[in-house]
């Protein structure tokens, strides 16, 4: 054994009998109160016994003991210890042989267990060794002669020996694997400060890498700041289009409708080729007003975004289609317009409308860039995937303008543009349509003999697992054919969407993406709870801006059929932004005569004088003739920006105001706020007449709610959980690019 080792050995054996001594001597002071407690019951047994004396004196021996021990204790524990030993056998004695308690024998057991205890175990065999000799020897006038009673007190003080050494015994070896633990914890402890200057030096390393990770992080904080200020850069540019296209568009479609349908307005003998023309020019503007809305999906393609409506559709027909359509541009330059589509073709799992206006923007291109010659249209399956191709005999595109084709507003250099005009965003789309179908464009040419535009779609999805009533039928059970036709043909099922709005922002969005579908508007809940109950409906849905008090009510009403969903949100729609702006009505641009007539006519209040407030004075003629037009006698008054219309507002008499929101100086805002301002003006109700569409915000929503009769399943719950977050979360949109 080393030195080491002996003095650990010597300081665990010194450790161990201080713990022994600090047990015995908190075993000593709790004997104490015990004993006290026993002489008061000998007390209490006084008028028990014949005579008082015989319990009185055991007592007062019992109380003598505790001071001599207390006092005694002071000076030395061992002298306290014995004398407690041995006062506890003589009064036990005492207590036998002059209190006649022939049965205080058995209490022997005591001073053995003191002894043991507050001792050693060596003292406790040694008193239990006198007391046996004294059970054994002992003449009848000092212990009773009664074997029984004998043989019971001697199993008590060798039972009480017994317990106690088997008690101490675990507690000494629990002491022991204390102790070990604790060498093992010194060990782990300076193995610990070893870590710790590891952990220091590691510390250090770490404190440099995050300075070179600070630089990084700051440099990536400003390209991040960089590339959201172009977010909001396209975001304003979009909303610019939007509204500068709108404007002008108003003033088309609003004088070709003034004129084709109150063409006495104007005055008499119009010719009538003129109102037929006219009627071209109005349908093709109205045309128009609705392809700036699929022009704006630009934005949301690349905010992913946009909403597909896939169905099993023929190739064949979008491309015949998209060919009708552009027959006239071929003809008037003397092209020829092929298509070859091969009749067993299958059928392509796709968004009808968007695939159609790829096909047409292609269609459209070639034949605006080709002069002589003309365009084929192919179409090839490969795999699982169709391949178009639409090659032209145009003057084809040099390799480095190749990159530039598919990006937006770019055109391949000036000259074209000007020759051919477009505003270079076709291709940019198309492309964009393709790649959220999980297809690829792609382009191939060479200068002077024509360009070939390709794209490839999947012909079908994965077939998912089927988790309805199917998958109990047994997919190799013998066909059975049937011998006769069915007479009924069956009607196209459309799954129906039942609407609760107040006003029509849901169901006009629903109407844009989900053209397939059945939409059935309704008030309120409790006609939404009979429209329901009298036609099943795929779904629910709730638009309204108190998202959680809706859920609630939906919740606590028992006639939602049950299994069905219910989605609550909030679609910011006029009628919202009306009510927020704390104007009467929100009349968006192109407006017809009978859409302001009817705006006028709700609100229900004798309107003579009218002030139209709008910097366009094109605007500004275009509604007067539509008031005018209407003859109801309306006094029309003017203004082209906001201070002007206050003017005449704190001089004239006005009682309904046609306000646009974008103007300079003091725009639509900045009037409404100093409206509010002037008692005298406030109560002078203001429709607005603006551009700027409340739902071509690209949010929408700000909350979703879903709740279902009866509940929901835990595996519907996890898929909801799934679809939800892969959809919203930015992390499952990184990881999982597909839309």
């Amino acid at each position: 054994m080393s030195a080491q080792d002996s003095g650990k050995a010597s300081t665990w054996s010194s450790d161990l009998a201080a713990f022994i001594k600090q047990l015995q001597s908190e075993t000593l002071s709790l004997a104490l109160p015990g004993i006290c407690v026993a002489g008061v019951i000998l007390l209490s047994g006084v008028w028990a016994l014949p005579d008082p004396l015989k319990s009185t004196v055991p007592a007062l021996a019992l109380f003598l003991l505790v001071v001599a021990v207390w006092i005694v204790r002071r000076w030395s524990y061992t002298a306290a210890a014995w004398i407690l030993v041995l006062g506890c056998l003589a009064t036990n004695l005492l207590v036998v042989t002059w209190c006649d308690l022939v049965a205080a024998v058995c209490l022997l057991a005591l001073p053995v267990g003191l002894a043991t205890l507050a001792i050693s175990r060596a003292a406790g065999v040694g008193m239990a060794g006198a007391c046996t000799f004294l059970l054994l020897f002992a003449p009848p006038s000092l212990l009773p002669d009664t074997s029984a009673l004998r043989t019971v007190a001697l199993m008590g003080m060798w039972g009480t020996l017994g317990m106690i050494w088997l008690t101490l015994c675990p507690l000494l070896a629990a002491v022991q694997w204390a102790w070990s633990g604790y060498e093992q914890s010194q060990t782990l402890l300076e193995q610990a400060r070893d870590y710790q200057v590891q952990l220091h030096e590691t510390l250090e390393d770490l404190t440099a890498a995050n300075v070179q990770l600070t630089r990084l992080n700051q440099q990536a904080q400003a390209l991040r700041q960089a590339a959201e200020d172009e977010r909001r850069a396209k975001e304003q540019f979009v909303a610019n289009v939007s509204h500068e296209l709108r404007t002008p568009l108003n003033m088309i479609i609003g004088f070709c409708e003034m004129i084709t349908q109150t063409p006495e307005t104007y005055g008499w003998g119009i010719p009538e080729t003129l109102l037929a023309d006219l009627t071209v020019v109005l349908r093709n503007s109205q045309h128009l007003s609705s392809l700036i809305d699929d022009v704006l999906d630009l934005s949301q393609i690349e905010a992913g975004q946009m909403a597909l409506t896939k169905e099993r559709v023929s190739l064949a027909e979008i491309v015949e289609a998209a060919a009708v359509a552009v027959r006239p541009l071929f003809a008037s330059k003397g092209l020829a317009l092929q298509t070859g589509i091969p009749e067993d073709l299958p059928l392509v799992f796709c968004d009808r409308t968007r695939i159609r206006e790829v096909v047409l923007n292609l269609l459209s291109n070639a034949g605006r860039f080709t002069e002589q010659g003309g365009v084929q249209v192919r179409a090839s399956q490969e795999g699982n995937e169709v391949v178009v191709s639409v090659a032209d005999t145009g003057p084809g595109i040099a390799e480095e303008d190749k990159d530039r084709l598919f990006q937006p507003f770019q055109q391949l250099d000036g000259t074209i543009r000007r020759r051919y005009g477009g505003t270079g965003l076709g291709l940019s789309i198309s492309k964009s349509f393709v790649e959220l179908h999980d297809g690829k464009m792609w382009v191939e040419s060479e200068p002077g003999r024509g360009t070939t535009v390709f794209f490839r779609l999947p012909i079908d999805l994965p077939a998912p697992l089927d988790s309805g009533a199917l998958r109990w039928f047994n997919p190799y059970q013998p066909y059975q054919e049937r011998h006769r036709p069915f007479r009924l043909r069956p009607a196209p099922v459309r799954p129906r969407l039942v609407v609760m709005e107040g006003g029509n922002s849901m169901q006009r969005l629903l109407g844009r993406y989900l053209a397939g579908a059945e939409i059935t508007p309704v008030a309120n809940l409790e006609q939404a709870l009979l429209e329901l109950s009298q036609v099943p409906a795929q779904a629910l849905l709730i638009n309204d801006v108190r998202v959680g008090e809706t859920l609630q009510q939906v919740n606590q009403s028992t006639a939602l059929p049950y299994g069905l969903p219910a989605l609550i949100c909030s679609i910011p729609g006029v009628e919202q932004a009306a009510g927020t702006l704390g104007v009467s009505d929100y009349l968006l641009k192109p407006i017809s005569r009978d859409v302001l007539l009817g705006a006028i006519d709700r609100l229900q209040r004798d309107v003579k004088t009218v002030l139209i407030v709008d910097d366009e004075p094109d605007a500004v003629r275009l509604f007067q003739r539509m008031l005018v037009s209407a003859d109801r006698g309306y006094r029309v008054l003017r203004a082209f920006d906001g201070r002007q219309a206050l003017e005449i507002l704190r001089r004239e008499q006005v009682d309904v105001i046609l306000l646009d929101l974008i103007m300079p100086a003091m725009d639509g805002f900045q009037f409404l706020a100093a409206q509010s301002q002037e008692a005298a003006l406030r109560d002078v109700p203001v429709i607005l007449i603006s551009a700027r569409d409340p739902m071509g915000h690209p949010i929408v929503s700000n909350a979703l709610a879903v709740t279902c009769r009866g509940g929901l399943s835990i595996q519907q719950l996890l898929a909801c959980i799934e679809a939800v977050s892969t959809i919203l979360s930015p992390v499952g949109r990184l990881v999982d690019p597909t839309p």
